[in-house]
This record gives C-alpha cells, sequence and structure tokens, in this order.
C-alpha cells in the first residue's frame, strides 16, 4: 500500500457554510502587507489581520488561473485590500496572486504550513482509539525473549491471540488512557497505570469541590473507549497460538501486557476547514492536556469529551473558558456569616483557542491554536466568537 505523506495546511476552499466576508473582523492595528518568514503559519498570519484568525475562509481564495495557487512561501508578501468594501487578503510573488490557504502540500517542502505538523504527527500516526469490544479482542505481548521486561529493534517478542502468517506485520500498541463514560454524556479520563489511586470524578460535585471516587469504585465501570498509543512495528516469524515476533521498528521498549493492533499505513488527511459549530454540545471539556496538568500553551494538544458522534469534525474550532472559582463575599459580610448567601462565583475566565483535528467516536484531539492563558483540564468549550 501507498504511504501518502500529507502535510498539516490550513484549507479554506471558498464555498457556502463559511463565513461571509461582511462578517470577518479584521483588526484596526492590522499591516497594510507583511512578509512571509520561514517558521510562520497560515494561523500567525491571518492573525495579523484578523480579529479572529479561524475566520480566514471567508476572504482568502484561489485563483485557479495561477499554478500552485494554493501555497505561499518565505519571501511572498501578504496585503489586505477592499475590493466592493469587502476584504481580501492577497499575495504578491513577482506580480499579484490571490492566496488561499487550501494546501495539501506534496510538492514544496519549503512551502507554509497551517501548523507545525510535528506537533500533531504523534497523534495522528501513532494514536488509535479503540471501542471495548475491540479493545477485548485485542492480541497482546505475552513474553519478551528470555523473560526480559523490555525488549528493543531486533530483538524477538511473543504474542498471544494473534491470527496472523508469516511476515505479516503489526503495531505494538501501550495502553495509555481509558474514557469512562458516567452518565449523560459526562466522560471522566483514568490511567491505567493509576488504576489503584483514587482518580477525581470532574462531573461529581458538591459546592463545586471536585470529589474523588472512592477506594472501591476507582476503575472506570463504564468504558467507552481505549487510547492506545504505538510503541514499536513487529513481523511475525513463527505464527501459532503463541506467535514468535521480530521488532523491525521501535519508538519505546515493548513490554508483556502491550497490545497488537494492524499495521494502518495508508495516510491521513491533514487538510483542515476551520469553522465553528452551529450549536455547541452542552458539557463540550477538555479532558486531558499532553503530559502537563497544570496547562499547555500554543501547539500543544488536548483532548476533548466529544467526538464524531456528537457532530464534531477535524478543523472545529473552540473557545476554552477556566471556571470561575466560588469564593466568600467577606466584605458584604462583615461578621463572619459564612452560609450559602456570601458565596459567590467568579466570572469564567478565557484561555484561548484550540482546533480539533482528529476525532473518533466519543473523543477528539485538538491543538491550542491561540490564547493568553494556558488550557486547563476540565476547561469548558464554548462557540470561538466567545472570549469575554
Amino acid at each position: 500500500m501507498i504511504r501518502r505523506l500529507i502535510y498539516s495546511t490550513f484549507a479554506a476552499l471558498f464555498f457556502f457554510g463559511v463565513a461571509v466576508a461582511q462578517d470577518v473582523s479584521v483588526r484596526s492595528d492590522h499591516p497594510d502587507e507583511y512578509v512571509v518568514v520561514k517558521g510562520d503559519t497560515l494561523w500567525d498570519i491571518s492573525g495579523r489581520f484578523l480579529d479572529k484568525p479561524w475566520q480566514w475562509p471567508a476572504i482568502w481564495q484561489a485563483n485557479p488561473q495561477i499554478e500552485n495557487p494554493h501555497l505561499i512561501y518565505p519571501g511572498d508578501v501578504v496585503s489586505l485590500v477592499y475590493i466592493d468594501g469587502v476584504p481580501q487578503l492577497r499575495v504578491n510573488r513577482g506580480g499579484t496572486q490571490k492566496l488561499s490557504p487550501s494546501v495539501r502540500v506534496t510538492d514544496r517542502s519549503d512551502a507554509i504550513h497551517a501548523i507545525p505538523f510535528e506537533r500533531i504527527e504523534p497523534f495522528i500516526r501513532n494514536v488509535q482509539v479503540v471501542s471495548p469490544e475491540v479493545f477485548a479482542g485485542l492480541p497482546y505481548i505475552i513474553a519478551n525473549e528470555e523473560q526480559r521486561l523490555t525488549a528493543t529493534y531486533s530483538d524477538v517478542t511473543y504474542a498471544r491471540g494473534l491470527d496472523a502468517l508469516v511476515g505479516q506485520e503489526f503495531v505494538v500498541a501501550n495502553l495509555n488512557s481509558i474514557y469512562d463514560d458516567l452518565g449523560d454524556g459526562q466522560i471522566r479520563r483514568v490511567l491505567p497505570k493509576e488504576s489503584w489511586q483514587e482518580v477525581p470524578n470532574i462531573w461529581d460535585r458538591q459546592e463545586d469541590i471536585f470529589n474523588t471516587v472512592s477506594p472501591w469504585n476507582r476503575r472506570p465501570k463504564n468504558p467507552i473507549g481505549y487510547e492506545l498509543v504505538e510503541v514499536s512495528r513487529v513481523r511475525v516469524k513463527q505464527a501459532g497460538e503463541i506467535s514468535v515476533l521480530d521488532i523491525i521498528r521501535d519508538r519505546t521498549e515493548v513490554k508483556p501486557g502491550d497490545f497488537i493492533l494492524p499495521a494502518n499505513d495508508q495516510g491521513y488527511e491533514a487538510t483542515f476547514y476551520p469553522k465553528a459549530m452551529d450549536v455547541v454540545p452542552e458539557g463540550l471539556r477538555v479532558l486531558a492536556t499532553s503530559g502537563q496538568r497544570s496547562g499547555v500553551g500554543l501547539w500543544q494538544i488536548i483532548s476533548i469529551n466529544g467526538g464524531s458522534n456528537d457532530g464534531i469534525e477535524p478543523g472545529h474550532v473552540f473557545s476554552a473558558f477556566r471556571k470561575g472559582d466560588v469564593v466568600d463575599d467577606r466584605v458584604g459580610h462583615r461578621y463572619g456569616s459564612f452560609s450559602k448567601e456570601s458565596e459567590v462565583r467568579l466570572p469564567d475566565v478565557y484561555d484561548g483557542i484550540v482546533m480539533v483535528f482528529r476525532t473518533f467516536d466519543h473523543i477528539s484531539y485538538g491543538i491550542v491554536v491561540s490564547g493568553a492563558r494556558v488550557v486547563q483540564e476540565y476547561d469548558i468549550l464554548r462557540h470561538p466568537d466567545e472570549r469575554d
């Protein structure tokens, strides 16, 4: 199967359904023109001209008379012009050309990308979220050669339950997260390595304080998805009830208990049409951030408790808000009365904008594309027009 190398770039074909140009808010301090430099992203360039960079599909259009009209490069000059009172972005590359960020870069590696592809590549190529039915039937690594705790490239490992032929290649993946449905669309993330600990239940609150799941209820009760991350590639050396596998490529070590998935190298569409949902699902939140519970910033990854079953698609853009704290009004209640009446909720605070780049049935992955504050676990996701 031919492997398609697809670079992530902002797509913005002008079609019915995107915001009309008249509704696009242009920055009052926008430059007359901007010279593209290496390392720019289309989101950053749009942000120099627009209050809401995700709206650029309305004013960037392709010119079919120009060869490769979708690509822009370092040295190109981007300018904002008005045609019949409607703003348009154009690029000058030795002659006036219209700019469109609808791009799949396959011919020029120096073309400007939507976002740094290396940031999302591991989550596009190496992460799968499988259903409980699929997970229950997965083959697994039962032991490594000489019963080593770990195995790496060129080592031998053993799998149980693998129905395969000699020479077939497979992915070895580690279970990274379990997504647990608490009912009414409320999902929590459970870390397998912490299953012996009490885990936070962000939905079961009393007085807006996060409770913890009791020790006899630590494990997920209604899993809806298992997040598996590729650690290596293997080739079947000997087939049977216990298959002998050669490790032919590795990202990290293979361990007993890792799971076997089909090798899937058909490539992935990574061309995004940034847009807002007409109605954002109620209760949509950030489930997890990529390795930083204290929050993540620009070009870092989050997971979301909603997926294709909720109408979420790659390219959907959301504003992330941190829920306001509940505090005691000690001024209005001067005499030491800290009853319910003295409690006041502070306003929710805008953290940033996130864009979805991959979806599964119940879970999506997004990337932080702008914002003045870090995006945190449990942030509420709303329409991108909401920023105050």
